[in-house]
């Protein structure tokens, strides 16, 4: 009997359309599931006929592999995929490759991949993206980890990822936590990115009264032009659905939104290597504000804010809430941009980012016509420090300001919640700011904590101490950053 090309592990939703994808690119792959009862379930259902080996145990499965042996798992992140890890490596050999697709976070992949790499076997940590339907049709993949396993694994990868021009929505990210780390910022960036449609929609539907059909139509329109992407589109899909009884089901939905947790992680690791990823981080806490629903009934009792009244021309305010949609999208490609290639320095990562840009573009949940600029962005300077250096997001950025900052005062004088589209423009008017009030920041640090600072005609790095009260003395405390 034929062995196996790979081997994966978890039959759940993203794993079983992923495995058929594989199946339909010509490969043999042994499934196994915990639930054993998953993996008969599977072999007499979606994949009967077909080229998969169902087994019932994991020695099973390796015994079952082509050299070197391929184990994928798509389970859980956390504990589950240690635990998983231990029971595979009795079963395999110098060279074989465990591979983890599921959502872990970076730096569980950096300690698994030395982890693994000790036993004389190889780890790969993949971020997959795309849903189920990205899965079996083409999801966008994200390996890093052990650099010697990538041959080994390159064309089944590329075979199974979503193509856009030809070109395979997957390549190699780089060593040990790379792939997850690209992939948490893919999903940062991905919280930011709805948070900022959603935005958009409360001002469509409590300013200017926008039926569920309208905002259809005008998400429809969007989707033609510079908003061209998988978000927008499915948004307009949600909001030209209908019930049994014809009516739109989005607004029968709570408002309490659920997150998994790698939006907080690509926040907390801005903090760590002090990134100013302000969209993103807003983007959390926005979902955390909706999951205080009781709290949020009970003080819409007693706090109210000014009456909502819309009296301009509501085609040039939805011409300005498209620029202000597409300029918060820039800045939060920007600020995961800048967040990723902190990261490389930090971790001495060789990131391609005009390759990631590819990875994106295709298959995965913030693919968009807007990521083929900021590969040639980077095609033509590879060493650009930040996205709004470049000619076309620097352009095209300051032409939506006009209607951007409409929209968020508008939006403010109405009292409409934007945390997002107002923090990505602070965002742009801090960065674009040669001055910022932090010397005056400096100077309280200083008079309360000694705690120094530099002076615009003396050379950086050389500190001083003023004895603002004329009672502190000349003694500073030391200078370190957090």
């Amino acid at each position: 009997m034929k062995k196996a090309d790979i081997g994966l592990i978890g039959l759940a939703v993203m794993g079983e359309n992923l495995v058929l994808n594989m199946e339909s690119k010509g490969f043999t792959v042994a499934v196994y599931n915990r639930s054993v009862d998953k993996v008969d379930k599977f072999i007499a259902g979606r994949g009967a006929g077909k080229n998969f080996i169902g087994c019932h145990s994991i020695a099973e499965m390796c015994q079952n592999l082509e050299r070197p042996r391929k184990v994928m798992m798509l389970v859980k992140a956390g504990s589950p995929v240690d635990d998983f890890i231990e029971q595979i490596i009795p079963h395999l050999e110098a060279g074989d490759i465990i591979i983890d697709g599921g959502n872990s976070h970076f730096p569980d992949t950096i300690r698994r991949t030395k982890y693994v790499e000790s036993k004389g076997l190889l780890f790969i940590g993949t971020g997959v993206s795309g849903g189920e339907e990205g899965a079996l049709l083409g999801p966008s993949m994200m390996p890093g980890g052990s650099p010697a396993a990538w041959p080994a694994v390159k064309t089944i990868f590329q075979a199974v990822a979503a193509k856009v021009g030809g070109e395979p929505c997957c390549d190699w990210v780089g060593e040990n936590g790379a792939g997850h780390f690209v992939k948490m910022v893919h999903n940062g960036i991905e919280y930011g990115d709805m948070q900022i449609i959603c935005e958009a929609y409360q001002i469509m539907k409590e300013l200017l009264g926008m039926t569920a059909d309208e905002m259809h139509d005008t998400f429809a329109e969007w989707n033609k032009g510079d908003l061209d992407s998988y978000l927008v589109e499915i948004t307009r899909d949600i909001l030209g659905f209908k019930d049994e009884k014809g009516e739109p089901p989005v607004e029968k939905i709570l408002d309490t939104a659920g997150q998994k947790g790698t939006g907080k992680w690509t926040g907390v690791s801005a903090l760590d290597l002090g990134i100013p990823l302000t969209l993103i981080g807003e983007s959390v806490f926005a979902r955390c504000l909706s999951a205080q629903k009781d709290l949020r009934v009970k003080a819409s009792k007693v706090l109210h804010g000014p009456e909502k009244k819309f009296t301009g021309d509501r085609k040039q305010f939805l011409s300005d809430l498209k620029d202000a949609l597409f300029g918060a999208k820039i800045i939060s490609y920007a600020q995961g941009y800048d967040l990723m290639g902190e990261a490389a320095k930090e971790y001495k990562w060789k990131l391609n980012n005009g390759g990631i840009a590819l990875m994106w573009r295709g298959g995965c949940i913030i693919r968009s016509v807007f990521l083929g600029k900021i590969k040639e962005a980077f095609e033509n300077n590879p060493g650009l420090e930040h996205l709004l250096l470049d000619e076309y997001f620097n352009q095209t950025i300051t032409k939506a300001q006009e209607g951007w900052r409409k929209v968020v005062a508008t939006a403010f004088t109405q009292g409409i919640p934007i945390p997002c589209l107002a923090t990505a423009l602070t965002y742009f008017d801090g960065f674009r700011s040669e001055r910022l009030p932090a010397n005056l920041l400096q100077a309280q640090r200083d008079y309360f904590g000694a705690h120094t600072y530099e002076r615009l005609d003396k050379p950086r790095g050389e500190f001083f101490h003023t004895n603002w009260t004329g009672r502190g003395g000349d003694t500073s405390s030391s200078t370190y950053t957090v």
